[in-house]
């Protein structure tokens, strides 16, 4: 590339972030007086300056702050905004797995499977059969997708849990080491899971290739169980070796930490499962204590405040909320945000029942289990980019994603209690 471009690519690129993280923080001003967590603004954010208001008030404006190559509608192939919001990902679902408890999760793991369980089945069913009436009935789904895949990838969708979003709303409200908080981050973990396995399946038969589905599952399996059983007793041995004589974390433990989570990432990326389950799971994986503890003081300030948001604006970007411009396009949203929450509230909340759970702590997993935020945008920009589906069925799967996770603290505090006043701990 021309270095002139370079430096074109460089300037554009850092007025961007200052426009974008400035924007942040005033719609998170807004949002913090209706209850809601900064994360939340930030993916209302990403909507925002889209095409969906930015640049429909102002188009000119928003394309020369956010030029798009029109040949390739979901790659910024113009400025350094689509690696820099992959970086942002990896790093906050490393964060997210440095502070995943798996010791509170194995203590009702019977609880937050079952849960899993039936937040998985009902919406997925239900998703299943909109994806096969979608494919009959609409064009939602481009041509070249089969209407296996549309009923898997749409029920997939419609099952997936905001994992690292839920993570944050329980630290939030102070759900931390709750019988609530951890069956339901219990639950999230087990459905995230499962829904990458469902999407492993969508891209290996639309690419005609099933063998890539057992490359992508076997290989998750494989790289979970070296995490597990090698890499984590690894960095137990060595992790004194990090410690300086004031007991913090040196450079060089730093350092070791994130290219682990880097070479994770990579190679979940490199098996079509994504970058964020490995840096997750090398999170997950490093031993507690002084490492866990400054590398998410070090680290979660740069990728929570600068790096997030950026891939929450460019999920935004693919946005186009105008494509549904008729009440019969506004109909199927609504078929999809009532599939959506029935199926995973409702069966949530059953489940938690059935299993024994004071029904407010019941409704409060349903509510909690109901947010889709993060992990959804992450599963349809990767069918939007892979043409599984179209920008209108990618538009109307954001609004449910938007609404369900706005939807999740006010609901909360109405069917459960404001922020500390759940002070049951697990146990």
């Amino acid at each position: 590339m021309n270095p002139v471009n370079n430096v074109n690519l460089a300037v554009q690129f850092f007025f961007q972030i200052g426009v974008i993280l400035l924007c942040c923080r005033l719609v998170g001003i807004v949002a913090k007086r209706f209850g809601q967590p900064q994360v939340v603004a930030e993916m209302i954010t990403g909507v925002l300056l889209g095409p969906s208001l930015f640049g429909l008030l102002m188009p000119e404006l928003q394309k020369s702050v956010f030029p798009w190559d029109s040949k390739q509608l979901t790659r910024d192939t113009q400025s350094y905004l689509f690696p820099a919001s992959q970086l942002g990902l990896a790093l906050y679902m490393f964060v997210v797995g440095l502070e995943f408890r798996v010791d509170i999760v194995q203590r009702h793991f019977r609880t937050s499977l079952a849960v899993s369980l039936a937040g998985m089945i009902a919406p997925f069913v239900l998703g299943a059969g909109l994806g096969w009436y979608f494919f009959h009935y609409t064009s939602l789904f481009p041509e070249n997708t089969k209407l296996t895949e549309a009923m898997l990838f749409l029920g997939a969708s419609m099952c997936i849990t905001a994992f690292p979003m839920l993570a944050r709303i329980i630290h939030f409200k102070g759900l931390a080491g709750t019988l609530m908080g951890t069956v339901a981050i219990g639950a999230g973990a087990i459905d995230d899971a499962m829904a990458w396995c469902l999407l492993a399946l969508v891209l290996a038969s639309f690419d005609s290739n099933m063998s890539q589905a057992i490359w992508s599952i076997g290989g998750g399996v494989l790289f979970v169980s070296t995490a597990i059983f090698l890499i984590r007793p690894v960095f137990q041995r060595l992790e004194r070796w990090f410690i300086e004589e004031d007991n913090t974390l040196s450079d060089v433990g730093l350092v070791v930490g994130l290219a682990a989570m880097a070479f994770g990432a990579w190679f979940t990326d490199k098996i079509h499962l994504h970058a964020v389950f490995g840096a997750f799971v090398i999170g997950a994986c490093l031993p507690r204590g002084v490492m866990t503890r400054d590398i998410i003081a070090r680290v979660q300030p740069l990728a929570v405040a600068l790096l997030l948001p950026l891939f929450f604006t460019y999920s935004g970007l693919n946005t186009k909320i105008g494509l549904l411009n008729s009440p019969y396009l506004w109909g199927m949203c609504g078929l999809v945000m009532i599939a959506a929450i029935a199926g995973k509230f409702g069966a949530c909340w059953l489940a938690a029942r059935c299993c024994g759970l004071p029904q407010r702590e019941s409704l409060g997993i349903g509510t909690l289990m109901n947010a889709r935020g993060l992990m959804e945008l992450i599963i349809i920009n990767i069918g939007l980019q892979r043409g599984v589906i179209s920008e209108s069925l990618f538009a109307i799967l954001v609004i449910m994603a938007v609404v369900t996770t706005l939807m999740a603290s006010p609901l909360f505090d109405m069917l459960v209690g404001k922020r500390g006043e759940i002070v049951r701990p697990t146990t």
